[in-house]
């Protein structure tokens, strides 16, 4: 407990305890993926599964903060479990090298899935898997200097998105970790059994005049 010791302040012993059965996987190990990582792979959760099928390559890294000028050609996935597995020893990290669909035919258990992809249709294969299997999921999704967050439970994301093939535009590397840390914390309040609003998107996003602005829109329930 002297790890978490900030943690157990927040909630106590008995709820950082149970914090160890719980079991997630998040989808991508590069922007979003990699911060999603150190956010939360020190906090307790006792299995994190990264999927990703990618590598590193050198205009991935100033934005996807688990890698360094030399890891190009590495599988993203694999440095994100080794990376955490060294920061804590209270985590098994397990890295799947392949796609979404490939990860969704093993049929492994987990609490929670977090969305750290960077394209509309895996998200809906991510969706379609989470209302088959009855699990929640969350979404989040970076561009230019702005992201969306959501925490999707009984709304569907196929039912509130149009689903497009579409090339992301720029990326600052700062609303990367902004969008990865509220994902984050909404995984660590759902996991630790507080309370957490649902079906509810988030919006931020700097105007003109480089005001943030947050907007929220609540989500239709599937059909």
């Amino acid at each position: 407990m002297q790890y978490f010791h900030r943690q157990v302040q927040l909630w106590g012993e008995e709820t950082q305890a149970s914090l160890q059965e719980k079991k997630i996987v998040i989808i991508g190990s590069g922007g979003l993926g990699s911060s999603l990582a150190f956010a939360l792979g020190a906090t307790g959760i006792g299995e994190i599964h990264m999927v990703d099928f990618d590598e590193v390559s050198l205009h991935n890294i100033h934005r996807q903060i688990a890698f360094r000028t030399g890891d190009e050609g590495k599988n993203k996935a694999q440095i994100n479990t080794q990376i955490i597995e060294e920061r804590c020893p209270y985590a098994k990290a397990i890295a799947h090298d392949m796609n979404f669909e490939e990860w969704s035919n093993q049929n492994i258990v987990v609490d929670l899935i977090i969305d750290a992809t960077d394209n509309l249709p895996t998200r809906a294969e991510i969706n379609a898997y989470a209302k088959k299997k009855n699990l929640p999921w969350l979404y989040g999704s970076v561009e230019a200097f702005h992201g969306q967050v959501a925490f999707i439970d009984k709304s569907s994301f196929s039912d509130a998105f149009k689903i497009i093939k579409k090339t992301p535009a720029g990326i600052a590397a700062p609303i990367v970790m902004h969008i990865a840390s509220l994902q984050a914390n909404l995984a660590l309040r759902y996991l630790a059994g507080l309370t957490v609003k649902k079906d509810l998107l988030y919006y931020l996003f700097f105007n003109d005049e480089g005001e943030l602005i947050t907007q929220k829109f609540g989500l239709p329930e599937a059909e």
